[in-house]
């Protein structure tokens, strides 16, 4: 599984080749963390899901066509789970801002507090001597990617045993993970910490560990900190209120296009382009947004791989950007001679807030920044304002409207 090719052609075969597992044995064996290169009972295509080299709807007709909708019902809700955690993102966008806004504060301490400093650096280097915590750290540092199940219990060890801030866990999670987007790694550590379904925090157990690592890791009970209570202290104040979703300008046909292809979305080919004027092609890294520190350079690499692919597909001229100040933004749509920019949606996280910063600098020079959208998330996101419940109950209308069902 560390083997990745950031293209549609490999998440596809990825695909394919996971086909047969998408049943029983996966809901049987998802939980296992069986180790690196071992990750045989998943089907690490949330890379690939997560830059839409390979759409969701995609992995879940082969899912429902190898297995059959019973069969298939765990993994069908766990593609979709990535939709949920976007559309309560998108309904609460405030904790985005609160998440940068708290993040920025941890990295201030860190400047003036050396004894966290360096437990921090400690538990990113695993270095801390709970041996299945170190493994973790290691593995996420070296192949970009752990299971679901480790990705839990190392989040609820820092925060609740190492007593360390959960956005600087949240932040070394989202510079390494090839798959990591805003929602689900900023809302996975908030359900961690008791702070997403609040006053029910997840606490890292010995014996779970030991048997859902096959033995690879026996700590003892004594190792963690015995977890009585979540984070919710820390937010006093309690959710934010759920806002509509936002309003989304569509692009006018005919009118002087730049086309703007980000790794929120690979796949620009599955719109309608025709009636577009398309002046421009630009592909844009984004990826180093992730976080004020460095991100991996396997995260930038996977970036890369995807735009070219995506370029590649297009079989045009592309023109290479980097998110650096939003006001070029407006340069590259003026030179192209483009009166308005189209990209497919950006949902919150960082790509989302450097374009709003590019907004006031589009609107002076007459330049629209419109976005398409996918009928998959429209399905998803108005379901998703409280728990998942809500979104599991509207699953067979979502896979309805998609025509899965």
């Amino acid at each position: 599984m560390t083997d990745w090719s950031a293209t549609r052609a490999a998440g596809e075969a990825r695909l394919a080749a996971f086909a047969p597992r998408m049943g029983r044995r996966y809901a049987n064996g998802r939980n296992t963390d069986n180790g690196p290169g071992a990750h045989s009972a998943v089907s690490g295509l949330s890379p690939y899901i997560r830059r839409r080299l390979v759409l969701e709807p995609e992995v879940v007709a082969m899912a429902v066509a190898a297995h059959g909708p019973e069969q298939s019902e765990k993994f069908v809700q766990e593609v979709i789970w990535r939709g949920y955690f976007k559309g309560w993102l998108e309904r609460r966008p405030q904790v985005w801002a609160s998440y940068v806004q708290g993040l920025e504060s941890d990295l201030a301490a860190l400047d003036h507090d050396r004894r966290l400093r360096r437990e921090v650096a400690r538990a990113m280097d695993g270095q801390t001597g709970l041996a299945c915590f170190d493994a973790w750290a290691a593995e996420l540092v070296e192949t970009g990617y752990l299971h679901n199940h480790a990705r839990m219990w190392f989040a609820s060890i820092w925060i609740f045993t190492l007593g360390l801030p959960w956005r600087l866990g949240a932040d070394f999670f989202y510079r390494y993970l090839l798959d990591g987007d805003a929602a689900s790694n900023t809302l996975g550590w908030r359900w961690v910490a008791g702070l997403h379904t609040r006053g029910k925090p997840y606490p890292a157990r010995a014996d779970n560990i030991a048997t859902f690592t096959n033995g690879r890791f026996t700590p003892r009970a004594s190792d963690f900190t015995e977890v009585t209570e979540g984070l919710e202290a820390t937010e006093p104040e309690g959710l934010p209120p759920v806002q509509p979703l936002r309003s989304v300008q569509g692009p006018q046909p005919g009118r002087p296009t730049l086309l703007l292809i980000t790794d929120e979305d690979c796949r620009v080919e599955d719109f309608d382009r025709a009636a577009l004027d398309i002046r421009a092609v630009v592909t844009l890294a984004s990826s180093h947004l992730r976080s004020p520190l460095p991100v991996s350079e396997a995260v930038h690499r996977f970036e890369a791989g995807a735009l070219d692919d995506a370029a590649a597909r297009l079989g045009v001229a592309v023109d290479m950007a980097r998110a650096d100040h939003p006001a070029a933004l407006a340069d590259w749509a003026v030179k192209s001679g483009a009166t308005q920019i189209v990209t497919p949606y950006v949902t919150q996280g960082p790509l989302f807030d450097w374009l709003d910063e590019a907004r006031s600098s589009l609107a002076a020079r007459g330049i629209a920044l419109t976005e398409w959208q996918r009928a998959w998330d429209l399905a998803i996101w108005p379901q998703a304002t409280a728990g998942f419940f809500k979104v599991k109950q509207n699953i067979p209308r979502i896979l309805r409207e998609n025509g899965l069902g």
